[in-house]
């Protein structure tokens, strides 16, 4: 789904800002779903919404239109977002019976899906993980199709400010859900210290319970910034944390909480030192005691100590926040898995006209 009325998080805004950069380099649809038919031009990308879908056994993640297969033919390349729902089994087969190439990148979970009873992974020419992390997870390791492009920033959007930084509040960016440890950075704050949670309420149990833990603590919660308040709290911000976890305070577990780490990237190509748990992909974002800290989850201490270090040390975290930066740059621009994806694309048509790729 896409829009306000759409589900919204990391992979949704990693399907979008993958689309938008890559529209730089290539003429690139982003076909998507609403709750009206609509086109609309953003940049160079056009994006095309295909109106009042039926929803699989009534999942608000799982969308379809059979209106979409007639938009599928024409392309050169179809790269799906969430290999495990059904618009995405239905687009591979399309695509395989016509002999043209289809892509896929699993941004996590899922619903109701042809893949619950037969493997699909076949299905696709190449399967684009965000991480080392997802690729294991999804048992791609020995797959020669299955490729890590990660996850990507917009350094020119997210930048350092140029003025001091006086706010040096810790920041939070991200769904509210148990998964994400926030209790344990609740608990973390020193009482003197501010802590800005920034984000959509996905569970109101855990809402009410982080709010009842933040009492008599400079703790705020905020569910409606835009991007530009986004990057001023980042800006302003001590350090960006994400102390995802795989069992939860209720004590549910969470097999794959995080495939990428995008407020991470975001917070760091801010130039913003960056704590993490030591938690699926993230340690491959923050390389520990360079960019930022990676302690163990479940660790309100640990993550109390960082905190304390960085506040403490202001030329070293400073030093931190621009190696931080130059991290997310070098390795995690858009711009960088734009190119993977174009030369993985390239590689796949080549092989099915039978010469070489050209070079990019």
């Amino acid at each position: 789904m896409f829009g306000e009325c759409g589900v919204f998080g990391g992979g949704e805004r990693y399907a979008f800002e993958l689309a938008r950069h890559m529209a730089d380099e290539v003429e690139t649809v982003l076909l998507t779903f609403g709750p009206r038919e609509r086109r609309e031009r953003i940049g160079n990308l056009t994006v095309r919404v295909i109106g009042n879908p039926w929803y699989v056994r009534g999942h608000p993640g799982n969308p379809l239109a059979l209106s979409m297969i007639s938009q599928l033919p024409g392309a050169d390349v179809v790269h799906c977002y969430q290999q495990h729902v059904l618009a995405t089994s239905i687009a591979a087969i399309v695509r395989r019976a016509l002999g043209q190439r289809v892509f896929v990148t699993d941004l996590g979970g899922g619903a109701w899906d042809i893949s619950a009873y037969i493997s699909t992974d076949k299905w696709f020419d190449g399967h684009l993980h965000l991480s080392e992390y997802s690729r294991r997870t999804f048992g791609h390791e020995g797959n020669v199709s299955a490729h890590v492009i990660f996850g990507g920033v917009d350094g020119r959007k997210f930048t350092p400010t140029v003025a001091p930084v006086l706010d040096r509040a810790v920041v939070y960016a991200g769904r509210i859900l148990p998964h994400k440890g926030i209790n344990d950075l609740i608990t973390a704050m020193a009482p003197e210290m501010e802590l800005k949670i920034i984000g959509r309420a996905g569970d109101s149990r855990f809402l009410s319970d982080l709010q009842q833990l933040a009492a008599g603590k400079r703790v705020t919660f905020r569910h409606d910034c835009d991007d530009v308040e986004l990057i001023e709290a980042y800006r302003a911000a001590l350090c960006v944390v994400l102390p995802s976890v795989y069992r939860t305070i209720y004590g549910e577990e969470t097999s794959v909480p995080e495939l990428l780490g995008q407020t991470l990237l975001e917070g760091m190509a801010c130039g913003r030192p960056a704590i993490c748990t030591r938690v699926a992909s993230m340690p491959e974002i923050v390389e520990d005691g360079v960019c930022g800290f990676i302690v163990p989850p479940n660790d309100p201490v640990a993550l109390a100590d960082r905190i304390g270090w960085l506040r403490e040390h202001p030329a070293e975290a400073a030093a931190m926040g621009a190696a931080a930066r130059q991290r997310a740059l070098e390795k995690f621009a858009w711009p960088l898995v734009v190119r993977r994806c174009l030369r993985l694309y390239a590689d796949a048509n080549a092989k099915l006209r039978g010469r070489p790729a050209p070079n990019r």
